[in-house]
């Protein structure tokens, strides 16, 4: 089964993260990426940014289009790893060993079978 776990975060995060050593967080990345590769369960994985983020909303027909990526949240969406393996609780032990788990929330949201109505 395939899930894409979503890498929440917001200043506090970057601040803690940047204190612990972001040079171990980056590795503690490559680390577990490269296990996930080894194993056959990493399917993609990426950081984002937020250089030319772009917020669109549709009103009357109209796009408005807003800079930044920010959609009324405290926490943006920092990164995501897409992974192929046996269940949710795989997925869940995976996520809980991401760096940015001890401080800001991992998504796990399941792809959904292309079989499946």
């Amino acid at each position: 089964m395939k899930y894409m776990l979503l890498i929440y975060g917001n200043e506090e995060t970057w601040d803690a993260l940047h204190a612990q050593g972001i040079d171990g967080v980056m590795e503690q990345h490559h680390k577990l990426g490269a296990e996930l590769k080894a194993s056959g369960e990493l399917v993609d994985d990426r950081g984002l940014t937020t250089a030319n983020a772009r917020v669109v909303r549709v009103r009357e027909g109209v796009p408005a289009v807003t800079d930044g990526p920010f959609t009324e949240a405290k926490e943006v969406l920092a990164g995501y790893y897409v992974v192929d393996c046996a269940d949710l609780d795989r997925a869940t032990e995976i996520a809980a060993r991401l760096p940015e788990a001890p401080y800001s929330p991992i998504e796990i949201r399941e792809f959904p079978d292309p079989g499946e109505s």
